[in-house]
């Protein structure tokens, strides 16, 4: 592989342009490893790369807008990235990719089609739309595919030459770099046959090692017949036990590029003992593992072939179906089909490609096509492309026309599966129908199911109950999601290996059967199963883990749980029916998530939550009826995370008058529960004095580090907030308190919220010192101090000396979150912004910081006004003079705000710091543009009805000597800052204007 990437490097050369190069070669070869090293070696020089590892898989699985989506979110470095459609993508690269220095890796491309990401005629896009120095890589066995994209290189990846196929074939054969005395001569032999492949050499090398002379004897017997490299890995096939070829099969068919555990959960099924027989694999090469199982394709295609070739036009005297086309063969011919023991048909199966098996000499060429499988046409969902709003007029952009992809096809084709074969399955252990994106027509009469079935996923099951025939005493896994089920079943059915229940999606459900024998149920989701009234016990294994009834609306009650449960996950969100939840909910010690966002019907929570000593999570968003929160949720010690935003009439919960008094608290029992809930005579004497807990005095919540209480009508905050020292992330945003409690003590505090506090005079104090938060975190990159629409807030000069000096402390540790933000009321720009400007348009000179070691960031100050309605987008972005940006790094305070809640027309002060990476990294910085960027804050755009106004706008280059220099108050700023900004106006006004960033306040 070296003697590749040398000999790769060399015919690459400087690139001082855009470059494409194409990597070809057999399957097998090395052309994937040759990408990941070069990539691995060269992409510390790009501003920006991608390695999409499959982009064949990516295709069938997600279509052309996978494809895209994945490109651009590993370009961008944003895992979130949202991309709504084809065109939208499209016009984000044209906008974020321009001049950005990047390394772009495209593995497997089997077909043109798969890379036309792009809509209309921007094929090309990146080639024209990338700064110079930029490499495209794209690795196909088609060389026809690299010549049509254009590309300026194609490399050839040959056979290793002796030296290196003999380096590999000691690792593997030998464990070391040198042959043992006695095998010279037979290596040679080996060698001579394996003709430099380095799969073939690496499979049958594995498959050697250990042995003694007169097995590799044998197995040069075998060699020697071989006509194909083919032949040479089938050796490797035939030499395993007959247990791990089945394994081999199975992966090879249906089980490759599965999670490890999964796939030794059916392995055990099956009865191949797989911690064993998956080891044996790895062991031979014929297969890695890490959190996924994978397969060379080659070696795939090895497996599928062996699967047919005793009837290759016989497909119902196979073991085992995974091709469309090959389903429908059976479905319609009336054959015996006993011996299909497994059919996997999921949604990366392409429907429209011909499966069937070429001749053998296919097999000689040893480059056997893919076999196909099931796509989904995944770009229909962008065939009727709306016209992006934000795309604007521009004579390089004429072409853009939103049309029809090139590679949209006609789809109207509706594959049809006759069921009635099913019937006749009598060993099918597995089936799993799971397609995405299309319908299947389902006809003919399912009358049976094999009862050997341990697996069964079938999404859009078409019946309204499973056979009545069927018994499910061996089912491991049921997953109908989305089904027509009314009724799994009438009478009761024998379940002692079932641990998934899947039925989501399923609106006709009405009824849960009695699963009562699941003794080993593990998880239940019957999420969006909007018919369900109740569930019943049966339910509740006590081995159940997680219980999913999202959006059951009509859901009235939960089942009573019972103290011998370990529930760890209930998700309630949107079940709006349920108005209450009862004293049960204490008998789950082992709850650590309960999410009830939504439940608008919600109206009292039993006391006895309290108990629930392992809870972590606790969600009660929006739920607008809830009237009171009992006073033992006070117990609830490894509490983390608490919202409550939305809770509208929790104003009157005496919750609070016991957090003002939590100090001095020593017990909260049943008698301390508020006044809503006096009645607990329903209470076991044992139940009743397990409610009670000891609670220490100080501090309340020891672990809480997320407490959202936005928009609950609050007048007060019970000062016990002020001594919850873990908390990290606090919105008290759009109550009616007039002060809040001290916080000083909130060391940790990272980011708080006092939005549309519209009666809040003053604020408290706040902690002087922030500490450097560990473990996982709560609030994403988050953090900062939002003071905005308080239009009775006082002394608003030292509002925004608090939300400066937040910023001043929060880019000390901006290394674990990039960025950190503020907004307060405020006129004025501190002095310490030493580049200040009147007006929303500055230029920017970024060369003499680009090499300074001490540099770190920058940080950036616009004073603004609301003079209409209100925010709803913000934003910070490049653009050139092509194209305007928007939207590249969206500013969090303005959150979905309502036009009447912007009472305060004030100006307002808006912070922001960016590490030296995340800045260079966003405005794709380079050597050529260092001194042309434009510094603009203008937020007005065509479809918008308003904006924020910007009146002027101040920066500074931050080094690290600022963290020792930095003062607090805005004057204490020393005499020569003035002349650097004099300066600073001076060299960034000489600068270019050819690229602009641009700071968006838009409506």
């Amino acid at each position: 592989m070296e003697s590749h990437f040398s000999t790769l490097s060399k015919q690459l050369g400087p690139v001082n342009d855009v470059r494409v190069v194409g990597i070809t070669g057999m399957g097998g070869i090395g052309k994937s490893t040759l990408g990941r090293a070069l990539y691995e070696r060269i992409s510390h020089q790009f501003n920006s790369s991608c390695y999409i590892d499959d982009v064949s898989k990516l295709y069938r699985l997600e279509g052309s807008a996978g494809v895209q989506k994945d490109l651009l979110s590993q370009s961008l470095n944003e895992t979130n990235l949202k991309i709504w459609n084809l065109s939208y993508g499209t016009e984000l690269a044209w906008r974020r990719l321009h001049n950005a220095k990047a390394l772009i890796v495209l593995d497997n491309v089997e077909e043109d089609k798969q890379l036309n990401m792009f809509t209309a005629n921007r094929k090309n896009l990146l080639r024209e739309r990338l700064g110079r120095g930029s490499i495209v890589i794209i690795i196909s066995r088609d060389q026809q595919i690299l010549k049509a994209r254009g590309a300026d290189l194609i490399y050839q990846v040959k056979p290793l030459d002796d030296t290196d196929a003999l380096r590999l074939f000691c690792k593997n054969a030998f464990k070391n770099n040198y042959i043992m005395s006695d095998f010279k001569t037979l290596t040679s032999h080996v060698l001579s046959h394996c003709e430099g492949h380095p799969l073939a050499i690496e499979v049958l090398g594995s498959s050697l090692f250990g042995k003694d002379v007169s097995y590799w004897g044998s197995a040069l017997v075998s060699l020697r017949e071989s006509k194909s490299i083919m032949d040479v890995l089938r050796i490797s096939f035939d030499q395993l036990e007959d247990t791990h070829k089945e394994i081999f099969l199975d992966i090879a068919c249906f089980l490759y590029d599965h999670d490890v555990i999964y796939v030794k959960e059916i392995l055990d099924f099956r009865g191949f003992n797989p911690e064993y027989g998956l080891q044996v694999l790895v062991d031979k090469s014929l297969i890695t593992m890490r959190r996924i199982v994978e397969m060379h394709d080659v070696l795939r295609n090895l497996g599928k072939y062996i699967v047919r070739e005793k009837s290759p036009w016989n497909p119902w005297k196979w073991s085992r179906l995974w091709d469309f086309k090959d389903l429908n063969i059976v479905s319609l011919d009336n054959k015996a089909t006993e011996n299909v023991e497994a059919i996997v048909h999921e949604e990366d199966y392409d429907i429209e490609k011909d499966s069937d098996l070429e001749e053998d000499s296919d097999l000689e060429d040893y480059d056997l096509e893919e076999d196909s499988d099931l796509e989904e046409d995944s770009d229909l969902e962008d065939y009727d492309l709306e016209e992006d709003s934000d795309l604007e007029e521009d004579s390089d952009l004429e072409d853009y026309d939103l049309e029809e992809d090139s590679d949209l096809e006609d789809s109207h084709f509706l594959p049809t599966v006759r069921v009635d074969a099913l019937s006749t399955m009598s060993n099918l252990k597995l089936l799993k129908f799971r397609y995405a994106g299309y319908e299947i027509n389902y006809s003919g009469t399912l009358t049976k199911l094999s009862n050997e079935l341990g697996y069964l996923t079938w999404v859009k099951y078409p019946f309204e109950c499973l056979p009545p025939s069927f018994e499910p005493d061996k089912l491991v896994e049921l997953i109908l999601p989305k089904s027509n089920i009314k009724q799994l079943w009438e009478d009761r059915k024998p379940l002692p290996n079932l641990r998934h229940l899947d039925l989501s999606g399923s609106k006709n459900l009405i009824k849960m059967p009695y699963i009562g024998d699941a003794l080993y149920l593990e998880w239940l989701d019957l999420e969006g199963c909007i018919q369900l009234e109740e569930i019943g016990l049966s339910v509740l294994s006590r081995k159940l883990t997680s219980l999913n009834l999202r959006n059951c609306k009509s859901l009235i009650k939960l089942p009573q749980f019972g103290e011998d449960l370990i529930l760890k996950k209930l998700y309630l969100e949107g079940c709006q029916s349920l108005s209450h939840i009862d004293q049960s909910i204490g008998f789950l010690k082992n709850l650590d998530h309960l999410n009830m966002e939504n439940c608008k019907q919600l109206k009292r929570i039993d006391p006895s939550i309290g108990l629930l000593e392992k809870l972590r999570e606790l969600n009660l968003k929006n739920c607008k009826n809830l009237e009171s929160l009992p006073n033992s949720i006070l117990g609830l010690n490894s509490l983390k995370y608490l919202n409550l935003s939305g809770c509208v009439k929790l104003y009157n919960t005496e919750l609070l008058y016991e957090l003002r008094d939590a100090g001095q608290l020593k017990k909260i029992g049943i008698d301390g529960a508020p006044i809503h809930f006096q009645s607990t005579s329903s209470y076991s004497r044992q139940h009743k004095k397990s409610v009670s807990c000891s609670m220490p005095s100080s501090p309340i919540f020891p672990c809480m580090r997320q407490l959202d209480l936005s928009f609950c009508n609050l007048v007060e905050i019970p000062d016990a907030i002020g001594n919850m020292c873990c908390l990290e992330w606090l919105d008290l945003s759009g109550n009616n308190f007039a002060t809040l409690p001290n916080l000083k003590k909130l060391s940790k505090l990272l980011c708080l919220k006092l939005q549309h506090c519209k009666q809040l005079k003053s604020l408290p104090e706040l902690p002087s010192r922030i500490e450097i938060p560990t473990g996982e975190s709560y609030f994403g990159n988050k953090t900062g101090l939002y003071i905005f629409n308080c239009p009775k807030l006082f002394d608003r000069k030292r509002c925004s000396n608090m939300a400066f000096s937040w910023m001043m402390q929060l880019y000390q540790v901006i290394h674990s979150f990039y960025r950190s933000e503020g907004v307060s009321p405020g006129s004025e720009i501190p002095k310490w912004f030493n580049n200040q400007h009147e007006g929303n348009c500055v230029s920017l000179d970024a060369s003499h910081v680009m090499h300074d070691d001490n540099w770190i960031g920058v940080a950036f100050c616009a004073i603004f006004v609301v003079p209409h309605e209100t925010i709803s987008a913000m934003a910070f972005s490049k653009t050139d003079g092509y194209y305007s940006g928007f939207s590249d790094i969206p500013v969090d305070f303005y959150e979905d705000l309502d036009q009447e809640l912007v009472l305060d027309k004030s100006d307002h002060m808006w912070l922001f710091f960016f590490d030296r990476k995340m800045f260079i990294f966003k405005f794709h910085l380079q050597p050529e543009n260092l001194g042309r960027l434009l510094l603009k804050c203008d937020g007005r755009r065509k479809w918008k009805e308003s904006y924020a106004e910007v009146k002027k706008y101040g920066y500074r280059w931050v080094y690290k000597g600022d963290n020792e220099q930095r003062k607090r108050k805005f004057g204490e700023i020393e005499e020569n800052e003035g002349m650097m900004s004099e300066e600073g106006r001076k060299d960034d006004a000489s600068s270019s204007q050819e690229n602009t960033i641009n700071l968006d306040l838009s409506l």
